[in-house]
């Protein structure tokens, strides 16, 4: 697994009331970072960031974060803390694909699919975003990952189901589908119900860069056909689906100069020697 990309969260001011709730609600899971923006989790050894911005942007299902569990009971006891003040997508249940499975959206809107795995080979990953297509992008999972694992390194597609003729989608859209990027487990979906939801930068998806070749690929890349640049490293690809290419150092730099911060608001693509330079320059 690579700890190098990693969802976040876009809270309403109050990360760290979040973080205390999931750290209270999952096993193995504890802070690890903390500044006035941001609030770093470590669960199961993956990273979840919590980002302080406003009530500009809310989480919503299209990207849900799928826990993986050979645990019943532990599904069950997530479920109840988490179903107290939230609201069930998918009431907890057997189901043909795992003897105890629920999803949930979180008392801050967050949205979890908590799965109970009947084969412990099956989770290569505990905490795994799940893209679901809706609307205009219903139809076009397949597409999106295959632009993925061409784009990252360490990619494949893991597998793909499609939906049968009686479920009333199309046979070519896909029901579950996964795949690897950089070694990083993401699932996917389509859905043509009608959602009042699609991507958005409620839940984006994190790519730390340690050169800026790197930076520089992804960003021209995810922008293209249709995609959208932003500041502060953040980008929308052509699917509406929020990344944010950043420097690995990113972190250790601010904690030397304020001014890094500084530079960093100037930038829509970050630049790994301005902001070395800047940080270094105070030292």
């Amino acid at each position: 697994m690579n700890n190098s990309i990693y969802p976040c969260i876009w809270c309403n001011h109050n990360a760290r009331e979040m973080a205390d709730f999931y750290c209270n609600t999952f096993p193995d899971t504890k802070i690890s970072g903390e500044n006035p923006v941001v609030v770093m989790l470590e669960m199961f050894g993956q990273k979840l960031m919590l980002l302080n911005g406003g009530d500009i942007f809310k989480p919503n299902p299209s990207i849900s974060l799928m826990f993986l569990t050979m645990s019943e009971s532990e599904v069950e006891t997530i479920w109840e803390k988490f179903i107290a003040e939230g609201e069930s997508m998918m009431p907890l249940d057997e189901y043909p694909f795992s003897p105890n499975y629920g999803w949930v959206q979180d008392k801050y809107g967050v949205s979890w699919q908590l799965y109970t795995a009947r084969d412990e080979s099956h989770i290569i990953q505990k905490l795994v975003p799940t893209l679901m297509f809706t609307g205009a992008q219903n139809g076009k999972a397949t597409e999106a990952a295959n632009l993925y694992t061409s784009l990252f390194p360490n990619s494949v597609m893991r597998g793909i189901m499609h939906y049968d003729a009686s479920s009333g989608e199309s046979e070519t859209s896909v029901q579950h589908g996964e795949f690897l990027i950089n070694d990083y487990l993401l699932m996917m979906m389509d859905s043509s119900l009608e959602h009042k939801f699609n991507f958005s930068e409620g839940v984006s998806l994190v790519v730390e860069c340690d050169y800026q070749e790197e930076i520089d690929n992804y960003w021209n890349v995810l922008t293209s056909n249709g995609g959208e640049e932003s500041m502060c490293g953040w980008l929308k690809d052509q699917f509406g689906i929020s990344w944010q290419i950043v420097p690995a150092q990113l972190d250790e730099w601010m904690k030397k100069s304020s001014k890094v911060m500084e530079e960093v608001l100037k930038m829509k693509k970050p630049d790994i020697r301005i902001l070395k330079e800047t940080a270094e320059s105070t030292i």
